[in-house]
């Protein structure tokens, strides 16, 4: 059976790289993604009772992530209203059900977490596996904050998701990045911003040539710990994110910039 698991996998894989090569399909999604931005597409899902603000996608990537990676800290730039949180709480509370770590926990960050959000985040049930940080992701006392909350963790993800801005995602890259364990990952939000039209974010201070996708490559000129890897992408098509995986020489896991119309 595991050789018929094996040989599924590697179809797979075959496949996947082969949609991914595919320029029609790439054409498609990025048609696709231009006109589902304009009706405010990721805002229309939740997770668990909370909006997640993202796309269903990625959510299930996601999953896939945390099952490979069994961290026992997630720390998460940016909670809005805590949809995020409240799945990445769900999936290790099922990977402590499936035997992993089971004192796992999310760590969120925002520089606003407002009362009705942090109400609702707080009565829910996963709470429990849930802390939270007010304050700026960049702010040299909260990074200090996140770094000691990291300190004895045997396997970090990180997530960012906040101002989307190329300045401050730098920065949360620099903050963050560096807690990532071999054969986890730095997971950017919202870098398909640079392939979508810069008249799509006039009420924004983002956009096109600034962003968490132009951030994500000026940082890994000078982080050759981190590679990129499409194969997210190439399975996905429909993604705003970019991973981040840090390499190891005792691991498989490469560095994702989930990319040609992605977010990591």
């Amino acid at each position: 059976m595991m050789n018929a698991y094996k040989n599924f996998k590697q179809e797979c894989e075959d496949e996947v790289q082969a949609q991914g090569a595919d320029p029609s399909l790439e054409h498609l999604t990025s048609s696709w993604f231009k006109k589902a931005n304009s009706h405010k597409y990721s805002y229309h899902f939740e997770w668990l009772g909370r909006p997640i603000i993202q796309y269903p996608q990625d959510i299930v990537a996601m999953q896939e992530l945390i099952w490979s990676v069994q961290p026992d800290l997630i720390i998460e730039t940016g909670i809005a209203h805590g949809g995020s949180l409240i799945f990445s709480a769900s999936m290790l509370e099922l990977n402590a059900v499936c035997g992993g770590s089971q004192d796992a926990e999310v760590l969120g960050i925002d520089i606003d977490i407002r009362e009705h959000n942090r109400e609702a985040i707080e009565a829910h049930p996963m709470f429990k596996r849930i802390s939270m940080i007010q304050g700026s992701s960049i702010a040299s006392d909260i990074v200090e904050q996140v770094k000691a909350k990291a300190v004895g963790k045997k396997s970090v993800l990180v997530c960012l998701d906040s101002n989307h801005t190329h300045d401050h995602v730098l920065a949360e890259l620099e903050a963050y990045a560096p807690l990532v364990t071999p054969g986890s990952y730095c997971v950017v939000f919202d870098t398909i911003i640079e392939d979508l039209p810069d008249e799509m974010f006039p009420d924004r201070p983002w956009g096109v040539g600034n962003n968490p996708k132009t951030a994500v490559r000026e940082y890994l000129k000078k982080h050759s710990e981190f590679e990129v890897d499409q194969s997210i992408d190439n399975k996905l098509l429909i993604s705003v994110v970019s991973l981040l995986a840090i390499y190891s020489e005792i691991s498989n896991y490469r560095s994702r910039e989930s990319g040609s119309i992605p977010l990591l």
